[in-house]
C-alpha cells in the first residue's frame, strides 16, 4: 500500500508544529497500514535500517530508518536517556546492540556498542500500524532539524513484495574444522581445566561464499516465519552488509524496576513424532551434563543480580521447544534497586554464561586464545532500550551477510561429560533452520 497519505499527514504536522512544542524530544505520529513491515523496510534508501520484534505474543513489531542521534558507548546512551527524562514529556525508544567483546568488536562496520534514536519508526501491534517521525530540539537548531526531517520524509518509498530466495551454490568452510574443534573440547574437559573453569562456550563460524548474496530482509522474513517463539532482529548500517537473527534467548526485559531474565542452556534435538519428542525432552531434563550446563548459567546470573536487586526469584526448569532443538530454561525475576540503570545492567550481565562460560574471565581467556574467527556481534546483545522499559536478546542463531559471504554462528557449552562429536552435531542442529532456507539443509 502506498504511504502518500501518512507521509502527507506527517509533513502537515511538521509544518504546523508550534514554537512552544519545539522542546526536548518530539514524536509526530499518524496511522499507517503496511502489509509487510520487512518488505517496506527493504526498499527504503535511508540508512541505517533496523528491525526488532520481541518474542512475546503481543509484542510490538518495529522497523526504523535513519538516526536522529547515535551512541557508541553505554555512558553516552545513559546520559541521553537521563537528559530527556529530566526534560519530561514523551520518551523515545533506542535500538541497537553490542558486540560479544565490546573492546574488540571484530567486524569492520559494527562498533563495539551502537544504539540509535531513529528518525523514522513504523510500528505495528495487533494489526494496527503507526508511522512516526522523531525530532530533537534540546541540542540542535530547530530549522535544521525540521529541514532534515523533511528530507527524510521526501524519500520514503511505497512497500514492495520481498524478492524470492533464489537457490545459489555455496562453498562452505567451517572455522574451526571438526578435528580442531575436537581438540578444543578435549582441552576444556580435561580434569585440570575443569578444576578452575567448569564451563566454556566454544563457537564455530560457518562461512558460505557465492558470487551473489540473498536479500537479507527476504532471508529474515522467511526465517522468522518458522521461528514464532523467538526474537527477530536485523540491522543494516551500510548498503552491502547486514546482521540478522532469530534468537531464542532473552538477555533481560525491564519494566520500571522489575526485571526478568533466564538461564537458557542445555540442548537436544526435536523428535520425529510427539512421543519421541517428549522422550527427548524428558531425557534432557534428567541429563546430568545438560543440567550442569544450565546450572552454570543461572548461578552466575543470580550472583550478578543480587547486589543490584532487593529481591531475586528463580522458577523451575522447563523445556522450550523450537523448530529444530529443545532447550532447558529457568526464568528469573528481580526487583531492581531504585538507582539501577540499563548501563549498569549491560555492564554486568553480558556476555552471559550461556555464550561465554564460568567463571567468565578464564572462559573468555580460553575463547580469545583459541577462536581465530571474530565473534563480532554474534553472542552479543540486540534490542530496545527506553527510560521506562527495555527488552534485549542475546544475539545467537544469527547471520552476518556481506557482499560475497554469509557467516553463520553457533556455540555449544562445554562442561564435564561433553563429547566432541555430539557437540559438533549440536552446532549443525542450531544452524539447521537457516541452512535449509539457503538450500543446504
Amino acid at each position: 500500500m502506498y504511504l502518500t497519505d501518512p507521509i502527507e499527514a506527517l509533513k502537515h504536522q511538521l509544518d504546523t508544529l508550534g514554537e512552544t512544542a519545539k522542546k526536548g524530544f518530539v514524536r509526530l505520529s499518524t496511522p499507517c497500514q503496511v502489509d509487510n513491515l520487512v518488505g517496506w523496510l527493504s526498499v527504503q534508501s535511508v540508512l541505517p535500517h533496523i528491525y526488532w520484534k520481541s518474542r512475546d505474543a503481543d509484542a510490538v513489531e518495529h522497523v526504523t530508518l535513519g538516526a536522529v542521534k547515535a551512541f557508541d558507548s553505554l555512558v553516552a546512551l545513559q546520559a541521553d536517556l537521563a537528559a530527556l527524562a529530566g526534560i519530561g514529556g514523551e520518551q523515545p525508544d533506542y535500538f541497537g546492540g553490542m558486540a560479544f567483546d565490546p573492546d574488540s568488536p571484530g567486524w569492520q562496520h559494527f562498533p563495539g556498542c551502537h544504539f540509535l534514536l531513529p528518525r523514522i519508526e513504523l510500528r505495528r501491534q495487533q494489526g494496527v500500524g503507526t508511522l512516526s517521525l522523531n525530532l530533537r530540539f534540546d541540542d540542535r537548531c530547530p530549522d535544521t532539524e525540521i529541514a532534515q526531517a523533511h528530507a527524510c520524509l521526501a524519500v520514503l518509498k511505497a512497500e514492495k513484495a520481498l524478492p524470492r530466495l533464489l537457490p545459489y551454490i555455496y562453498q562452505r568452510e567451517d572455522r574451526p574444522a571438526q578435528k580442531e574443534w575436537a581438540a578444543w573440547v578435549e582441552r576444556v574437559t580435561h580434569p585440570n581445566h575443569l578444576g578452575h573453569t567448569p564451563k566454556v562456550v566454544l563457537s564455530r563460524q560457518t562461512c558460505l561464499t557465492a558470487p551473489e548474496m540473498p536479500n537479507p530482509w527476504a532471508l529474515l522474513a522467511h526465517w522468522q516465519a518458522g521461528a514464532a517463539d523467538c526474537f527477530h532482529f536485523g540491522i543494516q548500517l551500510t548498503p552491502h552488509e547486514a546482521f540478522i537473527g532469530c534468537p531464542p534467548e532473552r538477555l533481560y526485559k525491564r519494566e520500571g524496576r522489575h526485571l526478568m531474565t533466564e538461564a537458557l542452556a542445555g540442548t537436544t534435538r526435536r523428535g520425529q513424532d510427539a512421543l519421541q519428542d517428549q522422550a527427548l525432552a524428558d531425557a534432557l531434563l534428567a541429563d546430568k551434563k545438560n543440567s550442569l550446563e544450565n546450572q552454570c548459567v543461572y548461578q552466575q546470573l543470580l550472583t550478578q543480580l543480587e547486589p543490584l536487586s532487593s529481591q531475586v526469584q528463580m522458577g523451575e526448569a522447563h523445556i522450550v521447544k523450537l523448530r529444530s532443538v529443545q532447550h532447558i530454561r529457568r526464568l528469573i525475576h528481580a526487583e531492581l534497586h531504585q538507582d539501577v540503570t540499563d548501563q549498569q545492567l549491560l555492564a554486568v550481565l553480558p556476555p552471559t554464561p550461556a555464550v561465554g562460560g564460568v567463571p567468565r574471565e578464564s572462559a573468555l581467556a580460553f575463547i580469545h586464545q583459541h577462536e581465530r574467527h571474530q565473534r563480532g556481534w554474534y553472542a552479543g546483545v540486540f534490542g530496545r532500550i527506553s527510560h521506562t522499559s527495555s527488552d534485549l536478546a542475546v544475539a545467537i542463531r544469527c547471520a552476518h551477510i556481506g557482499p560475497e559471504t554469509i557467516r553463520l554462528y553457533a556455540g555449544a557449552g562445554i562442561v564435564a561429560g561433553s563429547q566432541p562429536d555430539e557437540e559438533w552435531h549440536e552446532l549443525d542442529t542450531k544452524i539447521a533452520d537457516i541452512m535449509s532456507l539457503l538450500g543446504m539443509g
